[in-house]
Formats: structure tokens, sequence, C-alpha cells
């Protein structure tokens, strides 16, 4: 039999489109605050509460609230979500016009953990978006990859099958578990090799 022809591609968003510095943040979060940048991270990594903001069962600002409670300092809102967003680099990893080509052969879908501040930071910032009809995100469907929920919800969107769709992530789990569920995964470490790594999966870059 031939291969399934691909008819989409899906792509996480970090440190594969946007560009992911979470040290910019942590600095800005941590004015009045009695812990190393580095300190709060992993606190928050810790946090309960941090899979609630993003598979969306607690609210941007309740976040900021339960953080400023838990970990002490005195930004207000505004200053909380601009520190917030400086994890996420202005200059995106892929050009743009990979994208517009791309999307005059297949359907285009973003897929990521993120939570509602990023997302209202990044729609707003970033072009790459008109290229991408089909956006998934962890904190509007209410799970996260690698969890076969989102991926299914995904495929659905995009009206694919799972062996038509190729998944696009820098995280090995995130990929193994969308080849489990039949996609055409691409472990993407290095930004820079998307090209590369698209044609060796089959797909057409003009």
């Amino acid at each position: 039999m031939p291969p399934q022809k691909i008819r989409a591609i899906i792509s996480d968003i970090g440190r594969v489109i946007v560009g992911v510095d979470v040290s910019r943040a942590m600095q800005g979060l941590s004015s009045g605050i009695a812990l190393t940048p580095k300190e709060i991270w992993s606190a928050i990594e810790k946090d309960p509460r941090y899979p609630d903001l993003q598979e969306g069962r607690m609210s941007a600002h309740d976040w900021h609230l339960h953080i400023v409670r838990r970990l002490g300092g005195n930004l207000t809102y505004d200053q909380f979500t601009q520190a917030w967003n400086a994890a996420l680099l202005p200059e995106p990893l892929q050009p743009d016009s990979l994208w517009a080509g791309l999307a005059k052969k297949y359907r285009l879908a973003l897929l990521s953990n993120t939570d509602p501040i990023h997302v209202a930071h990044m729609e707003s910032s970033f072009t790459f978006f008109q290229y991408f009809p089909v956006r998934i995100y962890s904190c509007v469907v209410g799970s996260s990859k690698p969890n076969p929920v989102i991926y299914q919800d995904a495929l659905r969107a995009t009206k694919v099958k799972a062996n038509e769709a190729v998944f696009i992530d820098d995280l090995e789990e995130n990929v193994a578990a969308a080849k489990a569920l039949g996609m055409i995964g691409i472990h993407l470490p290095i930004p820079a090799e998307l090209p590369e790594k698209l044609r060796a999966a089959g797909v057409e870059i003009a």
C-alpha cells in the first residue's frame, strides 16, 4: 500500500515557533520577593495550582492573586502579566514564509500547553497565527500533552485521521504520545532543523 497522504501539520508553539526563556519572566516576578528567580520558577513548577492555570480551571486574575499570596511581592495584575509574558522571546524561531507556503498545501494547527496570559500576548504579538486557523490550547480544552485527549481534539478540529497528520514538538514524550495515536511525529530539539525534518517526514516545502 502507498503511504497515507499527509493532509495536516500540527505544531507546538513554545521552543518550536516562539523562543522561551523562563529566567526573563522570573526576573520580573522577583520584584519585592525574597526568593531568587530560580527559586521562584521551582515554586511555580511544583505549585499544585499551576496545572489548573494551564488547563483552564483557574483564571489569569486568580493565578496572579494566588502567586502574590503564596510568594509575596506587590506586583499589580498588569505588572504581573508583563513579567509573565517576558518569558516569550519577541523574534519567532521560524519565518512566516515557511507557514505561508505550507498553508497552501496543508491544514495547519497549533497544539500547545499554555495559559490564557500567554495566549493573549502571543496572538496579539506574532503574525504567524494568521496561517493557523485551528488553535488547540490546553487552557481552553482542559487537558494537556501528552494526554491523548488533546491530540484527538486537534485531529477532530483539523478533520484528518491520525495517519494524515504530522505533529511537531520539542519534547520527546509529547511526540511519543502523538505517534502512539498513529500520527507522524517530529521531535524538534533544534528549531532551525524544522524544514529539513519536515521534508524527511514527507512534507512538500516550496
